[in-house]
């Protein structure tokens, strides 16, 4: 006997089924498509932090090992963590949209099933059904910094920064070129070239004085931050 199809509703061009069944099959589908996308997110941030460790260990190679080599090539790695900073927060930003909605729909529907009088967020559907209309981002580029800089790139940074200083300080560690034992010999010993040693030190003052800014600022817990302390 042949089975007949459950019958479907026309909506414009687009056919929806009214079977109870397709409805929750079509769900999970989506559910499992917003993991993927967010996980696909997840894995170019880690790639992008593996980018800047390596990066580092190199830098930090290159500059410690011998005495000619200047402390410019640990500014130089500042440099370019600062825009693999930038690069894993702009990627931040984007796992941030697909993990919004897997998290509103295990708040709002996955959570009822096991607990049905867990109350769900009023309008959640319409606000799912926007963002799908129109994304947009939930997390501005600061606040992205700023969460990278916490997790993971503040440590960089220091460590950028404490060789830098020990660099500077002891210039060879063969005892060709004399340590800076003055804060005149260590200002000296800053500069880079026909660039003063002040305008060095001045320079890295405030680029470290913006990380430490940078990295407080938290904004307070708001979107899918505020549900919950298991975040990346």
């Amino acid at each position: 006997m042949k089975m007949q199809e459950p019958e479907r509703r026309e909506i414009g061009r687009i056919y929806f089924p009214s079977s109870p069944s397709e409805f929750i099959t079509a769900f999970a589908h989506f559910h499992r498509a917003e993991i993927a996308r967010m996980a696909g997110w997840r894995d170019r941030i880690d790639r992008t932090t593996n980018w800047a460790i390596t990066l580092v260990a190199a830098m930090l190679s290159v500059s410690l090992s011998t005495s000619n080599a200047h402390h410019s090539v640990l500014m130089f790695a500042m440099v370019l963590a600062f825009f693999l900073l930038m690069i894993e927060s702009r990627r931040y930003r984007f796992f941030d949209v697909y993990r919004s909605r897997v998290r509103r729909l295990e708040r709002n529907y996955y959570a009822k099933l096991f607990d049905p009088g867990v109350k769900a967020e009023e309008d959640w559907q319409r606000i799912m059904a926007a963002d799908l209309l129109a994304p947009t981002f939930a997390m501005s580029m600061a606040e992205a910094v700023s969460r990278r800089l916490r997790r993971n790139y503040i440590w960089i940074f220091l460590i950028l920064l404490g060789a830098w200083a020990l660099k500077v300080t002891f210039p060879s560690f063969s005892g060709e070129v004399p340590p800076a034992l003055t804060f005149h010999d260590w200002v000296r010993n800053a500069g880079v070239g026909p660039v003063s040693g002040w305008i060095i030190s001045a320079v890295m003052l405030a680029f470290y004085g913006w990380i430490v800014i940078a990295a407080l600022r938290t904004g307070g817990r708001q979107g899918e931050l505020a549900h919950g302390d298991a975040h990346v």
